[in-house]
């Protein structure tokens, strides 16, 4: 998403074995590459996740098979309820205001924690809050949880609107870390809106889950996640046997709750704390599912809301890895092609796009054999490599490039420090091996959503299908299904649920070259809302993860056109 800057892969691959972020993408903030060593990914990135999408842009955060797991700081203590009704009124269907006293206080924002991203202090112009939610919304009046958020006031000129409220993506990414990247991306909006962000349950700042230290994330993400024989397949699975009891052990009280649903019940908490009547959002990747889920809980009170990089919402857990699988090599396809027509400087000089996807699965077969060392103690293996190919797709401007270059600089040298470089913007790591906590997430609202336990037996059924559907991610992707097999918690459901009967009309953004969300669900999604609710908006040639800001003009004013005048387009209006 420029967005199209930062994203992980996968929004649980797309974050949920679809859901974007397969590893999640990452997004790179403008002017940043996705291989560059910065904090601002967008959220939603275990590497080895199977599923959800993560933020929009570009490299992001893949749902994809390996083990890209992160780590952050023991979550804080759950706090008993504040004061006077806390959560009154929230029963499992509803999402009351919060009274007077419990409005959060904003205050100048600090530096991003590690659990966030690491990083500097968003700066002037940024507050930041604190607002306690139900831990459990069927015991409105027990235990609390904190709610990070940050706000950037509206600029005018013009009549403010309210506030416009952004998920990037995962699910895992920090929305506290990530939205101030994009100032200049959503500064026409800024001008009506207070842009407001948060850290959903898990994330960040916001009861984090905690599951391994850097070291042992390292050790995890050096596993080979497109294992060849017995011993390499009974490693891979012991490795996400171990991650998952890691997480139980250290967070276990809070994994119940982590649902999509939980969230959405969140984020009408946000909507009452800002003083707005109706929410106005902007979900990107795994944030499309979170919006769908939130107008499906509360359609009365659903203002303007734009869902981009849009999640399937009929797919469960295991078709909406292969659906995604699917769209990565749909994206490494007009990458080959695009090379080989030198649409930009490609220096891997081959005549067909077959001979450059060769370059590709060679390189990555040559690491699984011989991993390349790396500064530090590190190496690159296959996994490491395929997750910053992944990454790379995630955004055509600065992603296909970076890639290619630093394939063939690899090639040329054997020097793999670019690859991997790439490869940590994907996991969360920075230069000093600490991890933010989003991959902990992404497996952990995939499972608790609509994960099943995949046994070894079904994916090696499987790897045919997928190693036909694509010889560079299949494997990786099928060995992915296994993120919820020994998860402590199951899926509670087959598909999210996102019917809005008497929500008004809400923008659904689709891209037609979207490798984490393909563009079949944004039509699935445009008519499951329901008829006058979903409104299908297409960019047809678009490349990367999400739409707005990744250059189409058109895209972005009629996306403008909504939010800031009441503008609703023709369904099916076609930017190209």
């Amino acid at each position: 998403m420029t967005p199209r800057k930062p994203s992980r892969p996968s929004a649980r691959l797309s974050l949920r074995s679809s859901r974007s972020s397969l590893p999640v993408a990452f997004r790179t903030p403008p002017g940043t590459s996705p291989g560059e060593p910065s904090r601002k990914t967008w959220a939603g990135v275990p590497r080895k996740a199977v599923g959800r999408a993560v933020g929009c842009a570009a490299a992001a955060s893949l749902l994809l098979g390996g083990p890209a797991f992160a780590t952050a700081p023991a979550p804080p203590a759950v706090t008993p309820p504040a004061a006077a009704g806390a959560g009154a009124g929230a029963g499992a269907g509803a999402g009351a205001a919060p009274p007077a006293q419990e409005r959060p206080t904003w205050t100048r924002c600090p530096a991003p924690s590690q659990a966030q991203g690491g990083g500097k202090a968003p700066g002037t112009g940024w507050t930041c809050a604190t607002l306690n939610v139900p831990l459990d919304y069927t015991k409105p009046g027990g235990k609390t949880i904190p709610l990070a958020l940050i706000r950037h006031r509206a600029t005018g000129p013009g009549k403010r609107i309210g506030s416009l409220v952004y998920n990037f993506g995962g699910p895992g990414g920090s929305g506290v870390d990530t939205l101030p990247a994009f100032t200049p991306t959503f500064a026409k909006l800024n001008t009506r809106y207070d842009l407001v962000s948060f850290d959903p349950r898990g994330v960040g700042n916001s009861a984090p889950v905690n599951c391994l230290t850097g070291p042992e994330t390292d050790a995890l993400n050096a596993v080979d996640s497109t294992p060849d024989t017995p011993t390499e397949v009974r490693r891979w699975m012991d490795a996400t046997h171990d991650f998952a009891a890691q997480c139980e052990k250290k967070s276990g009280p809070l994994l119940p709750y982590l649902t999509t649903t939980n969230v959405a019940r969140d984020l009408d908490r946000i909507r009452a704390a800002v003083g707005d009547r109706k929410l106005n959002y902007y979900g990107f990747s795994y944030g499309t599912e979170l919006g769908a889920t939130y107008a499906h809980l509360f359609p009365q009170k659903v203002g303007r809301a734009v869902l981009d990089g849009v999640m399937h919402p009929d797919k469960d857990f295991t078709q909406g890895a292969f659906y995604q699988l699917k769209g990565f090599q749909l994206a490494l396809d007009h990458f080959a092609r695009s090379c080989v027509a030198a649409t930009y400087l490609c220096p891997l000089h081959r005549s067909t796009p077959e001979g450059v996807e060769k370059v590709l699965t060679g390189l990555v077969a040559g690491l699984e054999k011989h991993p390349a060392a790396a500064a530090g103690g590190r190496t690159l293996n296959d996994s490491l490599a395929l997750t910053a190919i992944e990454g790379a797709l995630y955004s055509p401007d600065s992603g296909w490039p970076r890639m290619a270059n630093a394939v063939a600089g690899y090639l040329r040298t054997h020097n793999p420090a670019a690859l991997v470089t790439m490869a940590d913007s994907m996991t969360g790591r920075d230069a000093k091996g600490h991890y933010s906590n989003s991959n902990n997430v992404f497996s952990a609202t995939s499972c608790a959503d609509s994960g099943v336990p995949v046994q070894k037996a079904e994916i090696e059924r499987r790897l045919p299908a997928y190693r036909k559907a694509s010889p560079l991610f299949g494997a990786q992707f099928a060995w992915a299904l296994n993120q919820c097999t020994y998860w402590p918690v199951k899926g509670a459901t087959k598909h999210m649920e996102v019917s809005a009967k008497g929500a008004p009309p809400i923008l659904v953004i689709g891209n037609t070259g979207d490798p984490a969300t393909p563009y079949g669900g944004a039509k699935a999604m445009a008519r499951r809302l329901g008829k006058g609710v979903g409104v299908l908006v297409t960019w047809k040639g678009g490349e990367g993860h999400c739409s707005y800001g990744n250059g189409s003009a058109c895209i972005d004013g009629t996306a403008n056109a909504y939010l800031l005048d009441g503008k609703v387009p023709a369904y099916g209006t076609s930017c190209s």
